[in-house]
């Protein structure tokens, strides 16, 4: 599993703090680009392709000139790690997607991308320009057409709730427009006010009131209810997929297996460490932390717990609070299946403090 971060966006949403540049012209875009292929053959022994993913985040990959792009997929070819791959994701914003048009899906396409992530959060052009992103809803549909169109049969969406300007009615009706546009795979994300964001400073000067819990709970119900009704599997908390869609990629983090990061800020796993690039652009260090046995089995249950499979009961059982799985299965939000355990759908929302329970 590889993951790469592209440290670039256009314009930076109101409610995001990832490590990210406004590139201004192709001089940034060409050091980021010889110091991550430098970090591809300092990092190749660590390589593990046994998934055979590869994952390119940000930022917003789909400022990556396509130049670059090849470049560092010839970089992994030379040593060793190169396509095809199981399963290629590259995030993008429907803007550019709109702006660079089908010649520029189909080189992708030839490159050997085979899932596209559109970062469409909603279909309302009033929160939209909210978020500050540089798309409206009906560039949304027609980025989704030119995906299409270039042939892509594995598309997912991103879409954000939570907000305490997003009314029910808006909430469902962007459900509504995700559904109509036939994705594989839906991520809907509670939205955070994370420190050192735009949001952030709205809070901190009263421009914005954080989304009650119950709000919150209400939107995430509707979308549970709706997506089962149009045939999604609720795989994990914040994913749905067609049957055989889910992403690969992700199911690795969830089920801890080892992965490498490059670029800056990009994290990497091995299995009984965690290692992380700082946030500059190219000549970024790396600091890494060995795991704890008990890091370690708080991890699996937080992670296992995440998705629908849930955690093995054997394990479970060893390393839980005397009594809790008893109390949580009275209340009904754990439940037993085979030999394990899992947080059952209606109780997804409150994970966080079930959790908190067993361990």
């Amino acid at each position: 599993m590889i993951y790469i971060h592209v440290p670039f966006c256009k314009s930076r949403c109101t409610y995001c703090d990832f490590f990210s540049t406004v590139p201004g012209d192709n001089g940034p875009m060409e050091r980021y680009t010889e110091a991550l292929c430098a970090e591809i053959r300092r990092r190749a022994a660590e390589m593990d392709g046994s998934l055979s993913t590869l994952y390119f985040g940000g930022g917003t990959p789909s400022v990556l000139p396509l130049w670059c792009l090849s470049r560092i997929l010839l970089t992994l070819e030379e040593v060793g790690h190169g396509g095809p791959y199981k399963e290629f994701t590259l995030e993008a914003n429907p803007d550019d997607i709109v702006t660079n048009g089908l010649p520029y899906l189909e080189s992708l396409r030839q490159l050997g991308v085979n899932r596209m992530s559109l970062g469409v959060q909603s279909f309302d052009d009033n929160l939209l320009r909210w978020m500050n992103r540089r798309h409206n809803a009906d560039g949304a549909r027609e980025a989704v057409k030119l995906v299409r169109e270039a042939g892509f049969e594995n598309l997912s969406l991103d879409l954000i709730f939570g907000l305490s300007n997003l009314s029910d009615a808006v909430w469902e009706n962007t459900i509504d427009e995700a559904l109509a546009l036939k994705p594989e795979h839906i991520s809907c994300y509670q939205l955070s006010i994370e420190s050192g964001s735009a949001l952030a400073k709205m809070v901190e000067k009263g421009e914005y009131e954080e989304a009650s819990e119950e709000l919150c709970s209400r939107q995430y119900r509707i979308l549970c209810r709706k997506m089962a009704d149009a045939g999604y599997n609720h795989y994990e908390i914040s994913n749905f997929a067609k049957p055989g869609f889910e992403a690969v990629h992700n199911g690795g983090y969830w089920a801890r297996k080892a992965y490498v990061g490059l670029g800056p800020s990009a994290h990497s796993f091995s299995g009984c460490s965690r290692s992380w690039n700082d946030s500059t652009l190219d000549s970024y260090k790396r600091t890494e932390e060995s795991l704890s046995t008990e890091d370690e089995t708080v991890e699996t249950i937080m992670l296992g717990l995440r998705t629908a499979k849930g955690v093995d009961a054997a394990f479970l059982e060893k390393n839980s609070m005397s009594g809790s799985i008893e109390t949580l299965m009275q209340a009904g939000a754990l439940v037993k299946t085979g030999n394990r355990y899992r947080i059952p759908e209606d109780h997804f929302f409150t994970s966080d403090e079930i959790i908190r329970q067993l361990i």
